[in-house]
């Protein structure tokens, strides 16, 4: 039985990726912030879902010592981790003259240093097995830019810029690392990201939705969270062997263009 460590996996698409490998029979590691209680009921929600084991790990990812431990904690308990999702993220909206700097710092270190020491740690287990699946979460922001974005936006091309590297590491020894670029998703970020931009923009935000938002992506709709995490496992999977290296939009068009 395969294991998987996804880390914002409370909500948003961390949770829809949990729910998709919880489906499919994995043992999957849950990471993010909630209530103990809240947690506690998702993770045995989970567990209901598929043949495989689920747990919690509190790993604060500001912390490079948690994160390792998050990982030695899963190999320790299920022998082994095939899959890791880096997903946790944090947002900001600001021009950058008056971006403030904690907000910088703690968005580079939570969207792009975290996903670094989650692969540090798991690559070694990962090479000896000669199997793993490293599945970035990044952003149509790791392949161009908006206003006002400029922590968000550095951290995602940096993540896109990571799983490169890392996949020419691991091509010898059947680990893939790809990062899936999606476009705006119907997320709790992205809510409080709509009313950041309103504030930024002197706009209401509903005109944030129409003229903003949605007006990035030609198909004119949300990226859904289950659509992500069909791909993700479609990474993971051995038809997917192959794909490494690799920036890949989920966008509705938006970097077509």
């Amino acid at each position: 039985m395969k294991t998987v460590i996804i880390t914002g996996s409370t909500s948003g698409i961390g949770l829809g990726i949990a729910e998709n490998f919880a489906q499919t029979g994995y043992n999957v590691v849950l990471n993010g912030l909630g209530k103990d209680a809240e947690i506690e009921a998702t993770r045995s929600r989970l567990a209901s879902l598929g043949g495989g084991d689920v747990i919690f790990h509190g790993a604060n990812m500001l912390n490079p010592e948690e994160i390792a431990d998050l990982v030695h904690t899963a190999e320790k308990k299920f022998g082994s981790v095939e899959v890791i999702v880096p997903n946790a993220g944090i947002q900001h909206v600001e021009k950058i003259e008056d971006f403030p700097i904690g907000k910088w710092d703690a968005i580079i270190a939570i969207n792009l240093s975290s996903a670094f020491h989650l692969i540090r740690a798991a690559m070694p287990g990962m090479k000896k097995q000669k199997f793993g699946r490293i599945i970035a979460i990044a952003s149509a922001h790791g392949l161009v830019a908006s206003p006002y974005k400029s922590a968000y936006v550095a951290a995602k091309h940096g993540i896109v810029g990571l799983v490169k590297t890392v996949a020419l590491e691991g091509a010898e020894f059947g680990v893939t690392a790809n990062a899936i670029c999606p476009g705006y998703v119907e997320t709790p970020l992205v809510s409080g990201q709509i009313a950041d931009t309103a504030k930024a923009r002197n706009m209401s935000e509903e005109d944030v939705v129409n003229e903003v938002i949605l007006k990035a992506q030609p198909t004119k709709q949300f990226v859904k969270v289950d659509q992500i995490a069909a791909f993700a496992a479609y990474l993971a999977s051995d038809q997917a062997v192959q794909i490494t290296g690799a920036a890949l939009p989920m966008d509705g068009g938006w970097t077509a263009q």
